[in-house]
């Protein structure tokens, strides 16, 4: 188990990633509890929005922060799977780039977010005890499904998602009202796995610094 900085009264935030049509949705949190949401098309109002929250800390994104390099599955989503974690494996950015039907166009979109975050939010680049001083916002990758396996002690199932993640959020004692749809439940199921990390509570990092880690949150007893 690793843990991070403790900086649990921050603002963070969780976005939800989709292709160009469908753009981009985030939820604030704030101290643990609902502070706002977006739903944007463009990377570079997203971006604005984020860096305008005051104090946002952590983001958590649900999209690749790397590429395969090989064309393989990367090795955090390999782990996801040798845990019986589904997932999607990340392909080369030119198989990307070239697929015919632009299958692979969120994590396009999602590279997008990486890059135009980099200035404010790089991406967290080591664990503790090497990570950043508490006072450093950065982002990282992590999964819905995966949050969600973990904090139900691995019983996540794909057709009771959106019952089951939004028990969650409730049970963390954030209003659910305001998310009218999966994309706002998982973006704010992201951040409410930004919270936990920057409160100290423990988490699983999947994978290695090269090929890019997914972190999510361990239940506790």
């Amino acid at each position: 188990m690793e843990r991070v900085a403790a900086r649990a009264e921050s603002t963070v935030i969780g976005i939800d990633v989709g292709g160009s049509r469908k753009g981009f949705h985030a939820v604030a949190l704030s101290a643990g509890t609902y502070a706002g949401q977006l739903a944007t098309t463009e990377v570079q109002e997203l971006a604005h929005w984020c860096r305008a929250l005051i104090g946002a800390q952590l983001i958590a994104i649900d999209a690749p922060c790397r590429w395969s390099a090989d064309g393989r599955a990367r090795a955090c989503e390999r782990e996801l799977h040798a845990a019986g974690i589904r997932c999607f494996a990340s392909p080369s950015r030119q198989a990307a780039l070239s697929h015919p039907s632009n299958y692979y166009g969120w994590m396009l979109q999602g590279e997008a977010l990486y890059r135009e975050l980099e200035s404010s939010h790089p991406l967290l680049g080591a664990l503790p005890p090497a990570a950043p001083p508490s006072s450093a916002p950065a982002c990282f990758e992590t999964f819905p499904h995966a949050i969600t396996w973990h904090l139900r002690g691995g019983q996540a199932l794909a057709r009771l998602k959106r019952s089951q993640r939004l028990a969650l959020l409730q049970q963390a004692g954030i209003d659910t009202t305001r998310l009218s749809s999966i994309d706002r439940i998982d973006a704010a199921l992201c951040a409410l796995a930004a919270h936990l990390l920057a409160s100290g509570h423990p988490c699983r990092a999947y994978g290695e610094p090269t090929s890019g880690w997914i972190l999510v949150p361990h239940a506790t007893a």
